[in-house]
Protein backbone atom coordinates (compact mmCIF):
# COMPACT_ATOMS: atom_id res chain seq x y z
CA UNK A 1 0.00 0.00 0.00
CA UNK A 2 1.08 3.59 -0.76
CA UNK A 3 0.92 6.91 0.94
CA UNK A 4 0.89 8.91 -2.42
CA UNK A 5 -2.76 10.19 -3.82
CA UNK A 6 -3.74 8.40 -6.71
CA UNK A 7 -5.43 8.90 -10.05
CA UNK A 8 -7.63 6.90 -11.63
CA UNK A 9 -8.09 7.19 -15.70
CA UNK A 10 -10.92 4.84 -17.12
CA UNK A 11 -11.48 4.83 -20.58
CA UNK A 12 -15.44 5.27 -21.40
CA UNK A 13 -15.32 3.33 -24.57
CA UNK A 14 -13.57 0.05 -23.36
CA UNK A 15 -14.43 0.35 -19.29
CA UNK A 16 -10.57 -0.27 -19.13
CA UNK A 17 -9.63 1.64 -15.70
CA UNK A 18 -5.96 2.37 -14.64
CA UNK A 19 -4.85 3.36 -11.19
CA UNK A 20 -1.20 4.81 -10.90
CA UNK A 21 0.60 7.25 -8.45
CA UNK A 22 0.28 10.73 -9.10
CA UNK A 23 2.97 12.58 -10.88
CA UNK A 24 4.63 15.56 -9.69
CA UNK A 25 2.58 17.61 -11.62
CA UNK A 26 -0.57 16.29 -10.14
CA UNK A 27 0.75 16.44 -7.01
CA UNK A 28 1.08 20.02 -7.26
CA UNK A 29 -2.44 20.75 -8.37
CA UNK A 30 -3.89 18.84 -5.94
CA UNK A 31 -1.93 20.71 -3.59
CA UNK A 32 -3.34 23.91 -4.95
CA UNK A 33 -6.87 22.55 -5.17
CA UNK A 34 -6.41 21.81 -1.35
CA UNK A 35 -5.33 25.55 -0.65
CA UNK A 36 -8.27 27.25 -3.06
CA UNK A 37 -11.00 25.68 -1.07
CA UNK A 38 -9.87 26.43 2.20
CA UNK A 39 -9.35 29.76 1.15
CA UNK A 40 -13.44 29.37 0.22
CA UNK A 41 -14.11 27.91 3.07
CA UNK A 42 -12.38 30.58 4.79
CA UNK A 43 -14.15 33.50 3.25
CA UNK A 44 -17.40 31.97 3.63
CA UNK A 45 -16.99 31.61 7.60
CA UNK A 46 -15.86 35.15 7.40
CA UNK A 47 -18.96 35.83 5.90
CA UNK A 48 -21.44 34.15 7.99
CA UNK A 49 -19.57 35.61 11.01
CA UNK A 50 -19.45 38.93 9.67
CA UNK A 51 -23.88 38.82 8.70
CA UNK A 52 -24.18 37.19 12.31
CA UNK A 53 -22.27 40.35 13.61
CA UNK A 54 -24.70 42.37 11.81
CA UNK A 55 -27.65 40.92 12.23
CA UNK A 56 -27.13 40.92 16.24
CA UNK A 57 -26.17 44.65 16.66
CA UNK A 58 -29.33 45.38 14.57
CA UNK A 59 -31.18 43.26 16.79
CA UNK A 60 -29.68 45.38 19.73
CA UNK A 61 -31.12 48.38 18.27
CA UNK A 62 -34.69 46.27 17.67
CA UNK A 63 -33.94 46.26 14.38
CA UNK A 64 -34.17 43.76 11.35
CA UNK A 65 -32.51 43.77 8.18
CA UNK A 66 -35.84 44.13 6.45
CA UNK A 67 -36.18 47.37 8.35
CA UNK A 68 -33.04 48.29 6.84
CA UNK A 69 -34.09 47.30 3.46
CA UNK A 70 -37.49 50.05 3.37
CA UNK A 71 -35.44 52.38 4.91
CA UNK A 72 -33.44 52.02 1.54
CA UNK A 73 -30.53 51.38 3.45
Amino acid sequence: MTNKPQVKIVNAETGEEIIRDANAEELAQMEIDAANSQARKAEAEAKAQAKATAEGKLAALGLTIDDLRALGL
